[in-house]
């Protein structure tokens, strides 16, 4: 298993700065007895990307964002958020800026609508005239517009947390930063907000996504980070970092499910195929890396399919598995993800 990167070593070319929403420069942030939180931290977020920020629970995720929306101060480096540097410009950025961080602080005698209407006249640049519709659209945007009129208090962890969102979505926004979006919810309401965060970034909102729940990310998000005790090990789009175990092992690994495993075992081992493994009607093997006597690959797909074909193989299922992000994160720090930062 090869070390961990360096912080601030990520592998992947970052944007240029013109097109970075979120820049930050050796952002540091250390508590009393010197304890590191996020330790020089370098990360880059495209303009219109939707952006997975990934750690276990401790690994400074929080911490970092708190940085970001000027909440807290850095200890040491620099922060930029739609270019201007956080905390000092936060009275111009944070109204372009959309937030639910460490869930939403709700007003629990008052009903989901009336808090959202506070939120709202809290805002000197929303136009009262057009209250009530704004809030109207953001309920039901979230699932929330059965559930309107009913006090928070009663709310469920799940509703209380796309009410927080409702918040965040009030106004058209350049930036929506959600840590921890799905905290809470089932299954269904997960697949809901997953759905939600792909149809504002097909609007054009930069999404960044702070989630320690990998699945999430990898279904939603087009660029990810990895932290762990603080530190960045990498970050770029999520089809590099799978290229970057991809890399260490060789091509990705083949699955064929047939009727005939046996033969296909033969076929694929005479076209290099290694590590061949048979489960039930399922063949799996590594994809090699080097070309043939003829000079031909024959990792190629479509010519190894061909081969399975030409021997008399049923092929009823053929394709190569991309590393998940778990897979990813395993490779960079010998760790499962579900550990104490």
């Amino acid at each position: 298993m090869p070390p961990p990167p360096t912080a601030g070593s990520e592998r992947a070319v970052p944007p240029r700065a013109g097109d970075r929403v979120i820049e930050t420069q050796g952002l540091t942030k250390a508590y009393r007895g010197g304890q590191l939180a996020v330790d020089r931290l370098d990360l880059a977020v495209p303009r219109g990307s939707v952006f997975g920020f990934l750690g276990p629970n401790g690994s400074g995720k929080t911490t970092t964002i708190r940085m970001l929306m000027g909440l807290i101060e850095p200890t040491a480096g620099s922060a930029r958020v739609l270019g201007a540097t956080m905390p000092g410009a936060g009275r111009r950025v944070l109204p372009r800026v959309g937030a639910l961080i460490e869930g939403p602080a709700l007003y629990g005698f008052l009903s989901g609508r009336d808090n959202l209407l506070r939120f709202d006249a809290a805002d000197p640049t929303a136009d009262p005239r057009t209250r009530a519709e704004r809030v109207g659209r953001a309920l039901e945007r979230v699932g929330l517009a059965a559930a309107a009129g009913k006090k928070a208090r009663a709310y469920s962890l799940g509703m209380k947390q796309r009410l927080g969102l409702a918040s965040a979505l009030l106004q058209p926004r350049e930036l929506l930063v959600l840590d921890e979006p799905t905290n809470g919810l089932d299954p269904q309401g997960m697949r809901e907000i997953r759905a939600l965060v792909r149809e504002l970034a097909a609007d054009g909102t930069t999404v960044f996504l702070s989630s320690h729940l990998l699945d999430e990310v990898e279904q939603v998000c087009t660029h990810a980070a990895v932290m762990a005790r603080g530190r960045l090990i990498i970050q770029g789009t999520v089809a590099d970092l799978s290229a970057t175990v991809l890399g260490s092992r060789g091509s990705g690994r083949l699955t064929v499910t047939t009727p005939d495993p046996a033969d296909a075992v033969r076929v694929l081992k005479e076209q290099g195929v290694t590590d061949l493994r048979v489960t039930d009607d399922r063949v799996s093997g590594e994809l090699p890396t080097t070309a043939g006597p003829d000079g031909q690959e024959p990792w190629e797909l479509s010519d190894l399919n061909a081969a399975l074909v030409h021997a008399g193989v049923r092929v009823r299922g053929f394709g190569a598995e991309r590393p998940s992000l778990e897979d990813v994160f395993v490779h960079l720090t010998g760790e499962g993800f579900d550990v104490a930062g």
